[in-house]
């Protein structure tokens, strides 16, 4: 195992704080595979090595609020390494510093900051830190929280794959698992009607799973949100594979992604939600505007949330379990109101509140890009790579 990087700490990390004896945990936002496991972590490493008494908080932050807790023992961690969702529930739509509370008469959201309840439910438990799970909205209420004076560890879950600071989230692996799996059925059907198969992963604002899912599924067409596409290059890709290749595509689009001079497809908007954009219908968008333009026959799979159900793979086990001794071993080391992150394989911290508030998005300079581009993959459009979007030579 690879040694615990201390090299971030600051001086938020003196051990000059009151000792840490009992802890709360909570999962927020999007549920994804690999949280079960990752409580388990923290529960089992905060009970075994450390002493420590754990608290569940239950729906995320919705349950801060509430004061929603109940004692979590050892055994209430056993046996859900390998399950999917989380014990504890979830809430995306909870955000105690700007908390939905109702529509005004003119039908225009109502929000109130809700953080000194969430203060209270940390007091009432004898809470002396929280360990946070969750994806960038999670730790952007994170941060809001750490502004009323609590300690919060941050571990990164989001199959975005999206936030700053971190090369990968708990969750990732196994929703582009799942991805490739079904582009690789849907590449049998495609060869034998020749047709062209569009399929709409997930993603919000960031390409990954799209990335890596069309890479690993050897797909012809990846569109990101990174990489504004133009209707007459996919056009004429297609074409050409039609001409001198197989007669059939496998495009892979992120609901991110949109055409040069357009706009991303809003599926929904929930002024109900702390995040109130719902992206998604790309996917029938491209194949529509594919059809049209080659000819071919084209058909639309939208994935959805099965990309963010099942167990975990095994390699978000391991991660998870990383992450979840990590987050306690550090909170034990002094470190207050910071993020566990995996950078260049080695686990590390970062400030939470600098990683707040932003996304993680694919660098044009990112190896797995231009080893798609050498293979042959289109991503629908020229890419120009900034100088400061390369990496460094050698990339690991």
């Amino acid at each position: 195992m690879v040694p615990f990087d201390r090299g971030h700490l600051g001086p938020e990390t003196s051990m000059a704080h009151p000792p840490i004896r009992r802890i709360g945990v909570l999962t927020a936002g999007g549920d994804c595979p690999g949280l079960n496991a990752t409580i388990r972590a923290v529960v089992k490493t905060a009970i075994f090595r450390y002493g420590l008494e754990v608290v569940g908080i239950e729906d995320g932050f919705q349950g801060l609020i509430e004061g929603r807790t109940r004692p979590l023992t050892a055994r209430d961690a056993s046996g859900i390494l390998a399950r999917g969702g989380t014990m504890l529930g979830s809430n995306n739509r909870a955000n105690p510093a700007r908390q939905f509370v109702g529509l005004d008469p003119e039908g225009k959201p109502r929000h109130e900051d809700l953080r000194h309840r969430c203060v209270e439910t940390v007091e009432r438990a004898k809470l002396d830190a929280l360990v946070v799970i969750g994806g960038d909205g999670t730790m952007s209420g994170a941060s809001r929280l750490v502004e009323r004076g609590l300690n919060i560890i941050g571990i990164p879950k989001t199959i975005d794959n999206d936030l700053v600071g971190s090369e990968i989230s708990i969750g990732f692996l196994t929703a582009v698992a799942t991805a490739t799996d079904a582009i690789d059925k849907l590449h049998s059907t495609a060869e034998s009607h020749h047709r062209v198969m569009v399929c709409e992963v997930m993603g919000r604002n960031a390409g990954w799973i799209a990335l890596t899912a069309g890479v690993a599924s050897g797909s012809d067409v990846i569109l990101m949100p990174e990489v504004p596409f133009q209707w007459d290059a996919i056009a004429e890709f297609i074409d050409a594979r039609r001409r001198f290749g197989p007669g059939f595509a496998i495009v892979v689009v992120a609901e991110g992604a949109r055409p040069r001079d357009g706009e991303q497809v809003v599926a929904k908007v929930d002024l109900s939600s702390a995040d109130p954009i719902r992206l998604g219908g790309i996917g029938a968008v491209v194949a529509h505007e594919i059809g049209a333009r080659t000819g071919l026959e084209t058909r639309v799979t939208v994935l959805g949330h099965v990309q963010r159900g099942g167990g975990p793979i095994a390699a978000d086990r391991v991660l998870a379990t990383n992450f979840g001794f990590w987050a306690v071993t550090a909170l034990m080391q002094g470190a207050r109101n910071r993020l566990i992150v995996r950078q260049r394989h080695c686990f590390t911290e970062v400030d939470l509140v600098a990683a707040a508030d932003r996304q993680r998005t694919v660098p044009l300079g990112d190896p797995l890009v231009d080893a798609a581009r050498a293979v042959g993959t289109s991503f629908g459009a020229s890419i120009e790579i900034p100088a400061g979007d390369r990496p460094a030579s050698p990339v690991c």
